[in-house]
Formats: C-alpha cells, structure tokens, sequence
C-alpha cells in the first residue's frame, strides 16, 4: 500500500513532467500559470489512493488523475472570473493578470484537456469512467447556477444551500474517489460506500471553506477573506445565524445581505459581529464534525482490509486538519 506522502510526491511529479504551455501561449500561459499556482492537488491524490486501496495499479490511474485536477482548475478559473476575486492561492486570478476573455477562453481550453486527459489511456471500465466525469462535470456547473441563483434569492433554506455545495464540491471529492475505485475493478457496492463517504468529506470541506472565509488569514488561506459577505453569499454561517439571531440581529443581517456598498469593509465587520454573537463558529465546527465523522465510518463500511483504509483514513483527516 502507498502512504499520503508517497501519493502526494507521485500527483507532484506528474504534474513536474508535464508541459501545460503550448502554442498559442496567450491561450495557453493562463493554462499554465493556473496549474503552476499548486494548491493541496486533493482530488488526484484521492483518485489515486482510491484505486490503491482496492488494489489497482496507480499508473493505469494517472493521466485520470491529471485530468480531474485541470477540470478543477478550469472550474476555479471560471469561478473566480464569476466572483470578481482578485487572488487565488495568494496569486493575481487569471482575469486580473491577463483579461476577461482571455480566463474564459484559457478555461474552456482546460475542460476540454480534462477530457484529453481521461481518455488518453484506455481501461475495460472507461465507459463508466467517462460517465462519471461527465456527471460530475455537469453537478459542479448545476452547483455554481445554484450558488449564483442564492444571491438574489430571498429566502435560502440549509438543506438548499446544501445541496448546492453537494453539487458545487463534494461531487468532484466524490467523483474522483469513484473514478479511482473504477480504475481497481472494485465491488460497486463498495464503489457507493466511497462516494458517498466522499460527499460527506466534501460536504465538510466545504463548511470548513466558508468558516476560512470569514475567520482566516489572507497569508494562510491565499485569497481574500470576508468576500462572501461581500458578494452576498447565503453560505451556512449566515443561514445558521438567521436561525439562531434575534429580531434585530436577523433584520440587520437581512438589511446587509441585500446590499452592495462600494466600501465593504463596515459591511463585513458588522456581520462577523454578529456571527460572533450568535456564536456561530461553534455551530459551524459541530455540523463539520458530524459530516466528518460520518464520513469515516462510510469509509471504515468499505469491504477490504483496515489496513488498506489507512491511507484513505489519513488524507481525509489531512484535508480537514485533524491529526490522527
């Protein structure tokens, strides 16, 4: 079996060995410069522990791998374009280093290398691979239409905003784990069991996202905190702080959320005044806990040795923080 770290140095020297930037380089330095940024590279790392763990050969994996990290890239790509953030990873995103049309373009170019990607290499499950890529392609873009839809619509409930996260992140923590397990011939029934503990993982990742957003440290987290205050995002700090708010707290957070100043800065102050009232962080984290922990026990249902959910078990404590 492979460790984290051994995953870890194999996505990195894939990522090393491959040349992103071709002609024209104005569509394709984009492509590249996204890429170059790093980040975590989450999915091809579960892609590729999901089928060691079943006892697949993770080279017959890894342009799967490449791939499904590029279409995540393409989705940030776009979703920054979409949010107007100026960083990424503590870098400038495309469209403010280069332009508008050149991050549309750059981002069309990357889904369809995504799609290159996966089928560079043939595998007796690559109908049920592909079908999973584009299923998972597709509930991330239902997702972002969702998370568009929230800011304008009045009233949001929870379990629609978890939905949409479901679709806008989980999926694709999700969606790689399954295309791993795919790639290793593994039972389909244990096949389910790792996607749905990977929707619960994601569901977390997510919340634990939204909390950085708020409370992190532009230095640390590598974009700018407090934008989804800003851009009125209805995100599950708020919706929580709607429910436990009292009249006025939830009036002046309605009043907030229904506002663009030119100047935020009062705006997002106000609100996280109020989160820390409600004591909303402690909410936050016991909701993350609970889909964390369910999560593992998804994990630890699967049909195969204890030994070889050790790897699956450590990355998913990795991505949320926990030390196990």
């Amino acid at each position: 079996m492979l460790t984290p770290n051994q995953i870890q140095d194999i996505v990195k020297q894939l990522f090393a060995e491959e040349q992103f930037i071709r002609e024209p380089k104005a569509l394709y330095e984009p492509v590249g410069y996204t890429l170059d940024l790093g980040g975590k590279r989450l999915r091809p790392t579960l892609l590729l522990a999901a089928c060691d763990m079943f006892g697949g050969d993770w080279r017959q994996a890894k342009y799967a791998a490449i791939g499904i990290e590029v279409f995540h890239n393409f989705t940030l790509l776009h979703d920054d374009l979409m949010d107007k953030s100026p960083l990424r990873r503590g870098k400038e995103t495309v469209y403010r280093r280069w332009n508008e049309n050149t991050a549309i373009l750059s981002g069309d170019t990357m889904f369809a290398m995504a799609y290159q990607y996966f089928i560079q290499q043939w595998h007796p499950n690559m109908e049920a691979i592909l079908k999973t890529f584009v299923q998972t392609a597709i509930g991330v873009c239902d997702g972002q239409q969702y998370d568009m839809n929230f800011e304008t619509q009045a009233d949001v409930s929870i379990d629609e905003y978890m939905k949409m996260i479901e679709l806008k992140t989980a999926v694709l923590l999700a969606g790689a784990l399954k295309i791993g397990a795919l790639y290793a011939n593994a039972p389909q029934d244990d096949i389910e069991k790792l996607y749905n503990a990977g929707i619960s993982i994601g569901l977390a990742f997510q919340l634990q996202d939204d909390l950085l957003d708020a409370y992190g440290d532009v230095k640390i987290f590598g974009k700018q905190t407090g934008t989804d205050i800003k851009d009125n995002k209805k995100t599950y700090l708020y919706l929580r702080a709607l429910q436990i708010a009292n009249a006025e707290q939830k009036h002046t957070l309605q009043t907030l959320f229904a506002t663009t100043p030119q100047s935020p800065d009062k705006k997002i102050q106000t609100v996280l005044d109020i989160y820390r009232q409600t004591d909303i962080h402690t909410h936050v984290e016991k909701e993350i806990d609970r889909l964390f922990e369910q999560g593992q026990h998804q994990i630890n249902e699967i049909g195969v040795d204890n030994s070889k959910k050790e790897t699956i078990l450590q990355m998913t404590n990795q991505l949320l923080g926990r030390n196990k």
